[in-house]
C-alpha cells in the first residue's frame, strides 16, 4: 500500500487499496428475513465499486450454540463474529465496510478495530445518529437494547455485551462524538453531560471533529439512516422529522474521511423491505457511495 501520510501518534496513513464489505443480515441478533437489511439490494445497485479498489463480501454469522435469553449476550456473540471480519479483513490491508444490521453491532466494529489496532491504538467513534443511543438500563425510557451501543462501547451498561463481543477496554468518553443526535431522552441527555462526549451539529462540527481526530489515532465512522429527514427513510423504525438532507451528510461524511484516520465505516439500519423502501434503500446507497469516493480520495489507517 502506499502511505499517504503519518497521523499523531502510532497509527500511518494508507490509500485504500481493497474493499472489505461486511454485509450484517441481522436484527440485533436475530436474523433478518428476505433483504430487510438491503444488502442485496447493494450488490444490484453496483454502489460497491465506487471506491475503484478490489471488493470481497462476507456476512458473519450468529453462533446459534451460544443462543440464551439474555439478549445482551446474544448481541455480544453477534458482535464477535463482525469483529472477527473486521479484524480479519483488516489483517489482510482490506478497508471494511459495514452495511446492513443496525446499531447494536457498532460494539462488534469497535472490538475488530482493537484487536487489529493493537492495545495502544487511540480510538475513536464518530456517530451520525438522530439518537444518541447512550441510553442505559436505568435511563431509558423505552427499555430498546439499540438506543444503548454506544453507553456500551463506553463502558456505562451490560459489559457482557461488551466482552462477549471481543471489546477489551471501554472507549474514553472524550473520544466519542455524537453528530445530529436531534432526539435525546431527558435521562440520555443528563447523562451525556456527565460525561466529556461532545455533540455537534451535522452542518458545523469541524471543530469538535478536528479535537477528536488529534487525539485518536483511528476513527471508526458510523452512520445510521435515520440521521436523514424522515422523508428520507419514510420506512425507517426510529425516523425523525427535521432532520438534514442527503447533501448536508454526505458533505459531513466526507469532513470526517478527510482527517485520513477513519478505519472502519458503517452505513445501517436501511430498511429494503415494504412500502417505502426504494426511497430509503435509495438513501442508504447514497450514503455509502459518497463515503466510499471520499474514503478512497483521502485514505485510511
Amino acid at each position: 500500500m502506499t502511505i499517504i501520510g503519518k497521523s499523531r501518534g502510532m497509527m500511518t496513513g494508507y490509500q485504500l487499496t481493497a474493499l472489505q464489505v461486511i454485509g450484517v443480515r441481522y436484527r440485533g441478533s436475530t436474523p433478518a428475513e428476505g433483504d430487510e437489511r438491503a444488502l442485496d439490494a447493494y450488490v444490484a445497485s453496483g454502489v460497491y465499486s465506487a471506491a475503484g479498489v478490489p471488493v470481497t463480501i462476507s456476512e458473519p454469522q450468529m453462533p446459534e450454540a451460544q443462543r440464551s435469553d439474555d439478549e445482551p449476550s446474544n448481541l455480544g456473540w453477534i458482535c464477535r463474529a463482525i469483529a472477527d471480519d473486521v479484524a480479519a479483513a483488516r489483517r489482510i490491508g482490506r478497508a471494511p465496510l459495514i452495511t446492513g444490521g443496525d446499531c447494536t453491532h457498532a460494539v462488534g466494529i469497535v472490538a475488530g478495530l482493537q484487536r487489529s489496532c493493537g492495545p495502544n491504538a487511540r480510538i475513536g467513534l464518530v456517530w451520525f445518529d438522530a439518537h444518541g443511543d447512550y441510553n442505559t438500563p436505568r435511563t431509558t425510557l423505552s427499555g430498546m437494547l439499540g438506543g444503548m451501543p454506544v453507553a456500551v462501547c463506553a463502558g456505562l451498561a451490560l459489559p457482557q455485551w461488551r466482552e462477549l463481543a471481543g471489546m477489551n477496554a471501554p472507549l474514553p468518553t472524550e473520544r466519542i462524538l455524537l453528530v445530529d443526535v436531534r432526539n435525546l431522552d431527558p435521562p440520555e441527555a443528563q447523562l451525556i453531560r456527565a460525561t466529556e462526549t461532545a455533540i455537534a451539529d451535522v452542518r458545523d462540527f469541524a471543530g469538535p471533529l478536528a479535537s477528536l481526530a488529534s487525539a485518536c489515532d483511528v476513527i471508526y465512522l458510523h452512520v445510521d439512516s435515520d440521521i436523514l429527514d424522515a422523508a428520507l427513510v419514510p420506512n425507517h423504525a426510529t425516523r425523525e422529522p427535521n432532520g438534514p438532507e442527503l447533501a448536508d451528510v454526505t458533505g459531513a461524511i466526507e469532513t470526517v474521511m478527510a482527517t485520513g484516520k477513519v478505519g472502519a465505516f458503517a452505513v445501517v439500519s436501511v430498511y429494503g423491505a415494504g412500502p417505502g423502501s426504494a426511497i430509503s434503500v435509495a438513501s442508504g446507497t447514497a450514503l455509502i457511495r459518497a463515503g466510499l469516493e471520499a474514503w478512497a480520495r483521502h485514505g485510511t489507517v
